[in-house]
C-alpha cells in the first residue's frame, strides 16, 4: 500500500522501498491549462552548477542517463526514471517542478499528485490541489535529496514568476532574449514545447514490448529482480524537426552559476523547506519573467505592507492640522459610506462580487508558512507544530490551541500526586495538555512573543510561567535556587534537558546577555538562563531601609556567574 505524504513530510527511500531504480509519475489536472514538468539536479549548495542536469522537454536525460524524462504514460501527465546508484556524487538533490505553460495559475488545478513506483508497486504518493496555492505559476512538488542516505520530501512550494523564477532560485541564469524584428502574433512562451514535436518515448513495461495502452494502467516495473532478461523497447520514430520560430521564442539552456550559495539563501534541507514569497497584488509577472526586486529590506516578490495606496500612485498631500484626512485610512469608510463597504463601490452591490482577487491579495501576507520543520513560527506570536514530523507528542499549556489541522487528539496531562504537591509548593506547576496525531497545531497565548529553543542534549532553566509548549521527549524538573533574606528562603525554576524544543513566551522582545561576574537581573523580569550558570540571590532589603517608608523597589536581584558561553534571557516586563 502506498504511503500518503502531506506537504512538508519526509522519509528515507530505504523506508519506502529497497529498490534503487525508481519511476516518478506526476499527474496534474487543470481545465484549459498546460503544464511543463521538469527535474533540476542540484549540487550540495542547492545550485544548478551543471546545466546538463536540468531535465526538461528539450533535454530529456542526464549525461549518464541516471535521470530520464519518459513522457506521458500509465495515467501520468509526465514521468521520469531515476537510478539512484548511477547519479554522480556532485548531484546531491533532485527537485521535481511544474510550471504553467501560458496563462493561468496553480490555484486553477483541480487535482494532482507525485508518486513513486518501485518494482511495479506504488510506494509513496503526495497529493495536492489548487486550494493550496493562489497566484503561483510554478511549484516545487517534491525533492529527492542525499543526507547520508537518499530521502524524499513533499515540498509544495510555489513561485509567482514561472520557470524563470525557478531557474534563478536554483542559481541558473536566463539568457536575455534578443529583440525580434517582427514578433509572431500569439506565439507560445519561450519555454513552450516545440509545435508538432513527437511525444517523449514511453519506457517499455515488462512483458511484451508492446506500446503502452491508454490509462489507467500500472506504472512500469523498474528495478526488476536480478536475472530477469531485459525487455525489448519498441523502436521509436525519429523526432520531427520543429519549425524555427522567431528568436524571441527560442529557449536557451540556463547557464550554470558558480557553486557558491547566494547571500541569505537558506539551505532547503538543513531546514527542509522554505515558504514561497508572494508577488504584490496586481503585479503578477508575465510568463517567463522574474518579478522585479523590491525596495531595500524586502525579500524578492514579498508583498509590501498594506497601506491602502495603489503601486505607482502618488501619495496624497497631508491634511492641515486638525482637519480629517482627505483619504480615509485603510478599512475606514469614507464620508457618507456605510461601514464595511469598499471605497468607490456602488451601494447595494454585494461585497463578494468582483472583489475576491483584491481580498486574496490583501490577505496573502498572512497565509500559512509551512517549512517542513517540526516547529515553525507563523509570526512572532503564533507557533505551528507539525506532529507528523518526528512522531513525538507535544505537551502544551492548556487552552493555548487556537487552530489545528488533520487528525489530532488532545488529552489531559497530569503531573501526578507528587508533581502537584511540588508544583503548588514552588509555584512551578504547569497545567498541560498532550497533543498527538498526524496534523498541525497552532499555539498562542495572550499575543505573547514566542521563541523556539532547540536543545541538543544540553539544558536550560526557564520559569514555568514562561513555558508555552515543549516536546514530550524533554526531561523537566523543578530546581531550587538557594538564598537568604527573601520570603521562603529560596526561589524555584524549571529545568529542561535532552533533545527537543521548548517554546518560551515573553512579554515584548527579550534581550540575551552573556554571563559575567557583574551580571545581575531582576527576579521578576528574568525568563531563562543556561543551566551551567551559577545563580546567587542578591537581596537589597536592609533593616534600616525597612524601618523607614519608601525604598528603591529593587529588593531581590539574581547574580549570575559562569564560564564563557553561558547566557541569560530577560524580558522588558516584570511579572
Amino acid at each position: 500500500m502506498a504511503r500518503e505524504f502531506q506537504r512538508g513530510h519526509k522519509a528515507k527511500i530505504s523506508d519506502l522501498t529497497a529498490g534503487r531504480d525508481l519511476y516518478i509519475g506526476v499527474q496534474i489536472a487543470g481545465p484549459g491549462l498546460t503544464f511543463d514538468i521538469s527535474c533540476f539536479g542540484l549540487d550540495a549548495d542547492e545550485r544548478l552548477s551543471d546545466d546538463r542536469y536540468f531535465i526538461f522537454f528539450n533535454q530529456p536525460k542526464s549525461p549518464e542517463e541516471a535521470i530520464q524524462q519518459l513522457g506521458a504514460q500509465a495515467g501520468d501527465t509526465e514521468s521520469f526514471r531515476v537510478t539512484l546508484d548511477s547519479i554522480p556524487s556532485a548531484i546531491q538533490k533532485l527537485s521535481f517542478t511544474a510550471t504553467v505553460d501560458g496563462a493561468g495559475q496553480m490555484s486553477q488545478i483541480a487535482s494532482g499528485y507525485l508518486r513513486i513506483v518501485a518494482g511495479g508497486e506504488e510506494v509513496a504518493r503526495y497529493s495536492f490541489s489548487g486550494a493550496e496555492f493562489s497566484t503561483e505559476r510554478a511549484v516545487m512538488l517534491g525533492d529527492f535529496y542525499l543526507k547520508d542516505v537518499w530521502r524524499f520530501a513533499a515540498v509544495g512550494q510555489g513561485f509567482d514568476g514561472g520557470l524563470d523564477a525557478l531557474l534563478k532560485n536554483f542559481g541558473g541564469e536566463v539568457a536575455e532574449e534578443e529583440p525580434a524584428p517582427a514578433p509572431a502574433q500569439g506565439g507560445a512562451p519561450g519555454f513552450a514545447p516545440p509545435g508538432g514535436a513527437a511525444a517523449a518515448p514511453g519506457f517499455a513495461a515488462p512483458g511484451g514490448g508492446q506500446p503502452a495502452p491508454q490509462p489507467p494502467q500500472p506504472a512500469p516495473a523498474f528495478g526488476a529482480p536480478q536475472g530477469t532478461p531485459p525487455q525489448a523497447t519498441p523502436p521509436q520514430p525519429a523526432p520531427q524537426a520543429p519549425p524555427q520560430p522567431a528568436p524571441a521564442a527560442q529557449h536557451t539552456p540556463p547557464q550554470a552559476m558558480p557553486p557558491q550559495p547566494a547571500a541569505g539563501s537558506p539551505q532547503m534541507h538543513g531546514a527542509p523547506t522554505i515558504a514561497a514569497p508572494l508577488a504584490p497584488p496586481g503585479q503578477t509577472p508575465p510568463p517567463g519573467q522574474v518579478p522585479p526586486p523590491g525596495p531595500p529590506g524586502q525579500f524578492p516578490g514579498q508583498q509590501p505592507p498594506f497601506g491602502g495606496q495603489v503601486p505607482g500612485q502618488a501619495p496624497p498631500a497631508p491634511a492641515p492640522y486638525g482637519q480629517p484626512p482627505a483619504q480615509p485610512y485603510p478599512g475606514q469608510p469614507g464620508p457618507g459610506q456605510p461601514y464595511g463597504q469598499p471605497q468607490g463601490a456602488p451601494q447595494g452591490v454585494p461585497q463578494g462580487q468582483g472583489g475576491a482577487p483584491g481580498v486574496q491579495a490583501a490577505l496573502a501576507q498572512y497565509r500559512e508558512a509551512p517549512t517542513g520543520q517540526r516547529w515553525t513560527p507563523q509570526n512572532p506570536r503564533l507557533m505551528r507544530v507539525d506532529l507528523g514530523v518526528g512522531g513525538q507528542p507535544v505537551l502544551a499549556r492548556q487552552g493555548t490551541m487556537v487552530l489545528y489541522q488533520g487528525k489530532v487528539d488532545f488529552s489531559y496531562k497530569g503531573a501526578g500526586f507528587r508533581g502537584r504537591i511540588v508544583g503548588n509548593a514552588t509555584g512551578q506547576e504547569m497545567q498541560l495538555m498532550r497533543c498527538t496525531g498526524q496534523g498541525q497545531v497552532f499555539l498562542a497565548e495572550n499575543a505573547a512573543e514566542l521563541h523556539p529553543i532547540e536543545l541538543q542534549g544540553d539544558a536550560i532553566c526557564v520559569s514555568a510561567e514562561s513555558v508555552l509548549a515543549f516536546d514530550e521527549s524533554l526531561q523537566h524538573e523543578v530546581r531550587r535556587i538557594e538564598g537568604h533574606g527573601i520570603p521562603g528562603g529560596a526561589l524555584f525554576t524549571m529545568q529542561f534537558q535532552g533533545t527537543g524544543t521548548v517554546i518560551v513566551k515573553t512579554e515584548g522582545t527579550p534581550v540575551v546577555l552573556p554571563v559575567t561576574p557583574t551580571t545581575f537581573a531582576d527576579s521578576n523580569a528574568i525568563v531563562a538562563w543556561s543551566a551551567g550558570s551559577q545563580v546567587i540571590i542578591s537581596s537589597q532589603v536592609r533593616l534600616r531601609r525597612a524601618a523607614y517608608p519608601g525604598h528603591s523597589g529593587e529588593t531581590v536581584n539574581l547574580q549570575f556567574r559562569g564560564a564563557p558561553g553561558n547566557f541569560i534571557v530577560v524580558q522588558p516586563y516584570e511579572v
